[in-house]
């Protein structure tokens, strides 16, 4: 794992240098035809394997969440554009049976779950080589990034939630790096794309509870077990972008 993350940060830094000589190579040539098809929005979104790093590996083992994107291009052929992203991950979670009520007693049941959720949004450039079948990207953005634990209970034939109460949150500004390839497949009316990608998270020091992280006392109270360290992790993406005129 050490050494897929040491390849996928070499990877990060080293893309802006091959995009900064792809694009010089396509400017040094005389200028070509625009393509027929201008494609000035994208969106999209992946799947997210969430890998903590530093000190925040040494609480949480791993996270699985899911983001979404926006990306406005500057030009026709997308080589620089604006992105807007936000995403869910979630990095702890644990159901237990417990009683409805003290006062009913253990004859009504429920599942109580409770789950450790990270939430982020963050705004910057992209650049991406508008290569033919395989189009690398580097981007970064600026946000912030909402850590909390909430807890909600359920009834054994229902996936709806009976009450929910918010146990513990806490916010950060953060920033984050990342760099991936796009795999185009055209439509009739837009081009769709496979993304593949990695992204680095900086979210500095937090506050937040882990798995486990909730007791419950006898007199019906809980005492949190917070931690404050910083919760820095690198997300690695599977999704689909889909380029509209």
């Amino acid at each position: 794992m050490r050494s897929l993350r040491s390849f996928s940060l070499g990877a990060l830094v080293a893309l802006p240098f091959a995009a900064q000589a792809v694009l010089a190579q396509e400017f040094s040539v005389s200028p070509r035809r625009e393509p027929a098809d201008r494609y000035r929005m994208a969106a999209g979104g992946s799947f997210n394997y969430g890998a903590p790093v530093g000190t925040f590996h040494d609480y949480v083992a791993q996270g699985f969440g899911l983001d979404g994107f926006f990306r406005w291009n500057t030009d026709s052929r997308g080589i620089l554009s604006l992105r807007v992203d936000g995403g869910f991950l979630t990095y702890g979670n644990e159901t237990k049976r417990v009683p409805l009520s003290s006062t009913i007693g253990g004859r009504i049941r429920v599942d109580l779950t409770t789950s450790n959720n990270i939430f982020w949004m963050g705004v910057g450039p992209q650049i991406t080589l508008p290569l033919p079948g395989l189009r690398p990207y580097v981007n970064a953005a600026a946000g912030f990034s909402y850590f909390f634990t909430e807890s909600s209970i359920q009834g054994t034939n229902s996936d709806e939630d009976i009450a929910s109460t918010n146990n513990y949150d806490d916010g950060t500004f953060s920033w984050s790096g990342g760099g991936g390839f796009l795999i185009p497949f055209k439509t009739r009316r837009a081009e769709v794309a496979l993304d593949l990608g990695v992204r680095y998270h900086g979210n500095g020091e937090v506050k937040y509870l882990r798995k486990g992280g909730i007791e419950d006392l006898p007199d019906g109270s809980i005492r949190l077990h917070t931690i404050q360290s910083e919760a820095n992790l690198i997300t690695y993406r599977i999704g689909v972008s889909v380029s509209i005129p």
